[in-house]
Parts: structure tokens; C-alpha cells; sequence
């Protein structure tokens, strides 16, 4: 029997209920699907999207770091072509003890300055059209590049230290070829003339290494009549000696009495430096680049 709601009938007969309770569940089976693919269609693209940020990120960074080691690599070329010019004109005294590697290591870095600037070039146009095996050719250049320049380093740092760890070197070298009838010897004896005169100094400690020691400069003139080389006495503007017999003498007031050997070591230093710890600078901004190169290679 019908009541008043209609609802008792409906409790009470067991075919209803089942039913009902069907279609619900169907109903909320179908809302799961449609709410489950609206939410991967709007996580796709913003993972897409989140992708593609990071990875213009790190070609930006990369770009700028290239950037800037390319210019570095013109800064290092310029410095190792300003160490071979030898300014300061000391390549005879480590060319005659055979330790000119700090030159040797001046003109390897100008070959790898002028690398970074073209593989950094190379790499730019490679991170910026995304070519994978360009940017792999990049990778395997700049490590090339990479190893020679720690060698370049390497060499100039060590063997700054033979020559100017102390004067003895100097000394003898000197000794052992100033005034010398040989090539060497000549090259040589103009070398300290110049530095005697425009240093305003004498001999490689002071004026007293000429009458200390035995050398070919005193088996060539008593000490009588020359106790030093006549450059190392003080002399006027026209480069005329003050006063022959008083530097003869070794009065001070017309005798130079400091050495040649720090303007040597200050020179040695300087080509030393400008070649390996510049590009020590310069492999230490490289690392990074590069680490993050290979990194944004395994991405792409």
C-alpha cells in the first residue's frame, strides 16, 4: 500500500534499493574519470612550461659564463704576448741556465687564449640553437683547452722559483760570463751594462761581488785598475762619471752600492704571475661553466 511520502513502499521492497544504489555509484564513477583528466590536461602543460624555464635558465647562465671567459681568454693572450715581448729584457740570463720555461709557459697560453675566445664563440652558437652534438664538440674542445692551459700554469709557476728562490744563480751566471769574448758572453755583458746604468746598481748583491770573487771580468782587468765595471759608478744627466777615481775607490757618494738582482726577481715575478696565476683565475671560472655544461647536456 501507498502512504502519504511514498517512501515506506520504496524501503520496504527490496528491487529498489539495489538500483538506486547503482546509479549513484555509476554517477560518481564517471565525475573520478572527468575531474582525474582535467587535472593531468592542466598539470601537463604547467610541467611543460615549469621544464622549459629551467632549461632557458641554465642556457642563460651559460651563455653569460662563456661570455665572460672568452673575454678573459682575450685578456690572457694579451698578457702572454706582453711576457714574450720581455719588456724588462732578462730572456738571457734564463736562456744561458736553460730554465726559460716561464716563456715557455707565456707563449702556451697565448695559444690557449685565443682558444677560449673561439671555443667559447663555438659554444654560445651551440646553446643557443640546442644542437646536442654541438654542444658535446664544445664540451670536448674547452677540456682540451682546459688541460693545456694547466699546464701552461704549471710550468711558468714552478720554474719561476729556480731562478729567483735566491742570487747565487745570478751571481755565477754573471761571473761565469760578463765581459766573456763569446756570444753569449757579449749578450750578456750588454744585458748588465743596461741594468747597471738605468737601474743604478752593481753587480748582483752589491759592487763587492766583482772583488770577492773569481770571474772573467777580473781575469781580464786587475783590480787596480778596474775593481768593477766603470757602469756602475754614479754618473750626471749626460751619463758622464761624477767623479772616476772616487768610484775607482768605491767612495759611496759616486759608486752604486745596492744589486741588479731585484730588479731581476721583480721582473721574473711579474711574467711568472701575469701567465699562471691569471690563469689559474681564469681555470677556476672555467670549472664551474663546464660542470654545468656537461649537466645541461645529460638534459637535453
Amino acid at each position: 500500500m501507498q502512504t502519504e511520502t511514498g517512501v515506506v513502499e520504496a524501503s520496504h521492497n527490496p528491487k529498489l534499493f539495489p538500483l538506486a544504489f547503482q546509479n549513484h555509484l555509476l554517477i560518481s564513477f564517471v565525475l573520478f574519470h572527468l575531474l582525474q583528466n582535467l587535472s593531468s590536461c592542466c598539470k601537463e602543460p604547467f610541467l611543460g612550461n615549469m621544464e622549459e624555464k629551467s632549461s632557458s635558465f641554465v642556457v642563460g647562465l651559460l651563455v653569460m659564463g662563456n661570455v665572460i671567459i672568452m673575454l678573459a681568454g682575450l685578456a690572457l693572450y694579451a698578457e702572454s704576448v706582453w711576457v714574450t715581448a720581455d719588456p724588462y729584457k732578462v730572456y738571457p740570463i734564463m736562456g744561458v741556465t736553460g730554465k726559460d720555461d716561464v716563456y715557455a709557459g707565456a707563449w702556451i697560453s697565448i695559444f690557449t687564449g685565443f682558444c677560449f675566445f673561439c671555443v667559447c664563440v663555438f659554444g654560445i652558437i651551440s646553446l643557443v640553437n640546442g644542437n646536442r652534438l654541438m654542444v658535446l664538440l664544445y664540451l670536448v674542445l674547452i677540456l682540451v683547452v682546459y688541460l693545456f692551459e694547466c699546464a701552461s700554469c704549471i710550468t711558468s709557476y714552478t720554474h719561476r722559483d729556480y731562478v729567483v728562490s735566491n742570487s747565487k744563480l745570478i751571481t755565477r751566471q754573471m761571473l761565469a760570463f760578463y765581459s766573456a769574448d763569446t756570444d753569449q758572453g757579449r749578450e750578456l755583458t750588454r744585458m748588465w751594462d743596461r741594468f747597471m746604468m738605468e737601474q743604478k746598481c752593481c753587480g748582483a748583491n752589491n759592487p763587492m761581488d766583482w772583488v770577492n770573487y773569481t770571474s772573467v771580468f777580473r781575469s781580464r782587468y786587475p783590480e787596480v785598475v778596474a775593481p768593477w765595471p766603470f757602469y756602475c759608478c754614479k754618473r750626471d744627466r749626460n751619463f758622464v762619471m761624477l767623479n772616476e777615481e772616487g768610484c775607482r775607490l768605491g767612495h759611496v757618494d759616486y759608486i752604486h752600492t745596492k744589486g741588479c738582482f731585484e730588479h731581476i726577481k721583480h721582473a721574473v715575478q711579474s711574467y711568472a704571475w701575469g701567465v699562471s696565476w691569471f690563469g689559474f683565475a681564469i681555470l677556476m671560472l672555467t670549472c664551474p661553466v663546464v660542470l654545468l655544461a656537461i649537466y645541461h647536456y645529460t638534459t637535453m
